[in-house]
């Protein structure tokens, strides 16, 4: 009977959905957003080398400069390669805005065409794309290295994840689609090919992605429900009043807000429930004459396990971005009460916990799931009287080795 929980390898099936995904990256790249036509049609964007710089009218006040930082440049790529330009660079006097080039770096140039010639240049920002396509080049083989054909399929997940964000949630926010509705069902996609791509399309993958959605949808009806008591306008994340000036007054940021807690939270529950999944995939195919009441029971222990040590995950991501206001509550003496009803502190804390409590809710909807879905109860023999305990044994340590 031990046979019947094996197939959980289905290397057609899996070849299947990853083909499937790998078009659909295909798709989502070459699919317009819709605001192409935003972007300046005289434009032109390029790579650049720093030749010298005038500070002459940068002035320094205490630890921040203002003024304009004139550098010349010569553009490396594009159709003015090899040509060089005086570019001006602005400087407001704010430290995570201001940019201050030297010789020798490489910079985003930004060209204004007018009748065909230059008319304009702008150094935009130091270029980072190359440098960021290394991190990510080490990150990719790393993950080629170690897990092989499961990292190739994770780093399709990634891929899939990050085109779903930029080109099929921001453009339908945008358009005013319901953020709520919008974003459980981009959440729903993303899971399900995250989970079903990594873990198998299969029983422990099914039951995984199920236990996780579960979790979402109990972190979205939170949301839903802390939401007046917290009195909270979504404004209070940066830029998002900067998008209603921007042409997009109608859009309801609350919702916006409201959306982003649950999906903020969605790769932790995944990680949970597939812990839980794999745990009690590998309790099944170990213990075929386990029953669904022992299985259960070992699959909460495991939880409970797991996600001790996961309800701190969510806290040290979300305030690992805020260990600068922190610094600033301590330095000036703020009162803790004070700060803490701060309108984005409050927004942090809401979306800190609600993240959380639908956290702890997946480990026994995944429970539940995998039992529903692993454990056949025809499968329990005569070890259907047998109580839990080794079977929890099993299932522990089973939980980062899951077929």
């Amino acid at each position: 009977m031990a046979e019947a929980h094996r197939p959980l390898r289905s290397t057609r099936r899996d070849t299947l959905l990853c083909t499937v995904l790998a078009l659909a990256c295909i798709a989502l790249y070459l699919l317009p957003t819709g605001f192409e036509n935003r972007l300046p049609a005289n434009a032109v964007r390029c790579r650049a080398t720093v030749l010298s710089v005038d500070n002459e009218r940068v002035h320094q006040y205490g630890i921040v400069r203002m003024g304009t930082q004139y550098v010349t440049m010569r553009a490396l790529d594009g159709p003015y390669a090899g040509q060089t330009w005086q570019a001006g660079n602005d400087l407001v006097g704010k430290m995570e805005l201001d940019k201050v080039f030297a010789p020798g770096d490489t910079a985003l140039l930004v060209l204004t065409l007018r009748d065909g010639k230059v008319a304009d240049a702008v150094a935009q920002d130091h270029y980072r794309l190359h440098t960021q396509a290394v991190a990510f080049g080490i990150f990719a083989l790393l993950l080629l290295v170690f897990a092989g054909v499961t990292g190739l399929k994770a780093l399709l997940s990634f891929v899939f994840s990050a085109l779903m964000i930029w080109k099929a949630l921001v453009p339908a926010l945008l358009r005013d689609v319901d953020p709520i509705l919008l974003g459980l069902g981009v959440t729903t996609a993303i899971t399900g090919a995250t989970i079903l791509l990594v873990g198998g399309m299969n029983r422990r993958g099914v039951a995984a992605w199920l236990g996780s959605l579960l979790g979402i949808a109990t972190t979205c009806a939170l949301a839903l429900i802390f939401a007046g008591p917290f009195q909270l306008h979504g404004a209070v994340r940066p830029y998002a009043e900067t998008v209603l000036y921007s042409g997009y007054p109608h859009l309801n940021m609350t919702r916006i807000f409201l959306a982003s807690i649950f999906m903020a939270s969605s790769g932790a529950l995944m990680d949970l429930a597939m812990d839980v999944a794999a745990s009690m995939a590998e309790l099944a195919a170990q213990s075929p004459g386990i029953s669904r009441r022992a299985a259960l029971a070992s699959g909460l222990r495991v939880g409970r396990a797991v996600v001790g040590t996961m309800t701190t995950t969510l806290l040290l991501a979300y305030s690992g971005g805020y260990i600068a206001t922190l610094m600033l509550f301590m330095a000036q003496g703020i009162p803790l009460e004070n700060a803490l009803n701060l309108p984005f502190v409050s927004a942090e804390i809401m979306n800190t916990l609600v993240g959380s409590i639908g956290l702890v809710t997946v480990a026994p909807f995944t429970a539940l799931t995998g039992t529903w879905l692993l454990i056949r109860p025809e499968a329990a023999g005569p070890a259907h009287a047998r109580e839990p305990a080794n079977a929890a044994g099993a299932a522990s340590g089973g939980n980062n080795d899951a077929p």
